[in-house]
């Protein structure tokens, strides 16, 4: 079993990538996270969420949709920013690890 550590360094920058193309919700991005096959709890989900716009990476505004408030996320400038050096890095890494070079 993988590491919980490794994935959450993933599904932050599936967050952030999702995020900078435009507004995500909770339930949204759970399923979108889901879809590659990352199963994360809203208990997981949610505290990663916060902790990305309390860094600066997100920032959240509320909706009413369907007579309740929903949270929206959308990347900031630093989320973008952040997104484009994480990018660099995968690139380095997937070269080294799946080519061995």
């Amino acid at each position: 079993m993988v590491d919980r550590e490794f994935f959450l360094g993933f599904i932050k920058i599936h967050i952030l990538y999702h995020a900078s193309k435009e507004p995500i919700f909770g339930v949204e991005i759970a399923k979108e996270l889901a879809r590659h096959g990352y199963n994360v709890s809203p208990g997981t989900l949610y505290p990663v969420l916060h902790r990305l716009e309390k860094e600066g990476y997100l920032e959240s505004s509320p909706r009413l949709v369907n007579g309740r408030v929903r949270k929206y996320y959308q990347a900031t400038g630093e989320g973008k920013r952040a997104l484009v050096q994480s990018r660099k890095k995968i690139r380095e890494l997937v070269t080294e690890v799946l080519y061995d070079r």
